[in-house]
């Protein structure tokens, strides 16, 4: 890619409204994408994506019964109300426990695809219709749709970074934030919700198909490096951003699909970091004596100005928290020592 080319490109208005977009989701969705793969929901995105192309169709059947110009001129919003929607009932039916989690993902996927293709039809258009929402089209994005992404990725940024603390606790461990006295379920439904949000400004970026991609590839990017849960989403962040504005300028330099191209870098970057993760270890020695064992007092001193207010322990309860595995069902590794008791690099805590 030549200077002039960058130049011409950055100059262009269309390709600035791109530009700014690709930045704005590829830093809000792997916040979102940190607390879903904490709550082991990595494929939500798919389920909220497919669920939200019968939103799409659904705005652009209202759209053409009104005569708007052009008839999806309400498909973004009919994409929020669905993809809100469907979130909401996905964390519903998961907490009930009356359908799995990953059954409860196959309904919304075939559900979102056949009600999208019908809705389609019925406001007569066709499925080639849809394909720009199913892959993305950022060099189709308008003015209209820049606003709806500029205003949805402050507010999923805002309630990200603004409640992470909480979110965090909810996403890690539901019952320890439950007899902390937080409230589960609303913070449970406020994940779900930016969740929904984050899928329908990524639609144009890198479509529907692949959104989930772009949340949750960065994440494990940065979970091969970071050592906390903050850092984690900071650095999955800054790899968002990289990769779609990366993504962004081979498609206008060799005329390939936008969004195919950001999800295939993103995991061309995960492969490489994957690859050399194990020759870099060797050379900065692990000061962690308990690898095994997830960080939990790391994370949360990393996350939290406060500790979460928990109520009163027994005594000696201290060491069994400390000792208890994670939820991905980590056993392996001795206990970690309490800081301030048994800490052998002399009690002082964790930072």
């Amino acid at each position: 890619m030549t200077w002039d080319l960058v130049v011409e490109m950055l100059t262009s208005p269309l390709m600035q409204r791109a530009l700014l977009a690709a930045v704005l989701v590829g830093a809000a969705a792997p916040v979102v994408g940190t607390f879903l793969v904490q709550r082991r929901m990595a494929l939500m995105g798919d389920g909220i994506g497919h669920v939200a192309l019968t939103g799409v169709a659904l705005g652009w059947l209202v759209g053409s019964w009104a005569g708007l110009v052009p008839q999806d001129a309400l498909a973004v919003p009919g994409a929020v109300v669905a993809a809100v929607v469907g979130s909401v009932v996905i964390e519903l039916v998961r907490e009930r426990g009356r359908t799995s989690g990953d059954l409860a993902l196959a309904l919304m996927f075939y559900g979102g695809i056949a009600g999208g293709v019908l809705l389609i039809k019925v406001a007569g258009g066709t499925n080639a219709n849809l394909i720009s929402y199913l892959f993305g089209s950022i060099s189709t994005v308008s003015t209209s749709d820049l606003w709806w992404t500029v205003a949805l990725a402050a507010l999923v940024l805002g309630v990200g970074l603004g409640l992470r603390t909480a979110l965090f606790a909810v996403s890690h461990d539901e019952e320890f934030a439950r007899a902390s006295g937080m409230p589960v379920r609303l913070l449970s439904m406020l994940v779900a919700t930016i969740a929904a949000l984050t899928v329908t400004i990524a639609m144009r970026v890198v479509g529907l198909l692949l959104v989930s991609a772009l949340m949750i590839v960065p994440v494990a990017i940065a979970q091969l490096y970071a050592r906390s849960f903050g850092r984690t989403m900071t650095l999955a962040s800054v790899i968002g951003v990289v990769v779609s504005v990366v993504g962004l300028g081979l498609t206008y330099w060799q005329d390939i699909p936008p969004g195919a191209t950001i999800v295939v870098l993103a995991i061309v970057v995960y492969t490489v970091a994957a690859t050399l993760r194990p020759a870099l270890q060797r050379r900065r020695p692990d000061d962690d004596p308990h690898p095994d064992m997830v960080d939990d007092v790391l994370i949360v001193d990393d996350v939290c100005d406060d500790p979460v207010p928990t109520a009163p322990a027994p005594a000696g309860a201290a060491h069994a928290i400390a000792a208890t595995p994670s939820r991905a069902g980590r056993t392996g590794g001795a206990p970690r020592p309490t800081p301030g008791t048994d800490d052998p690099a002399g009690g002082a805590p964790a930072t």
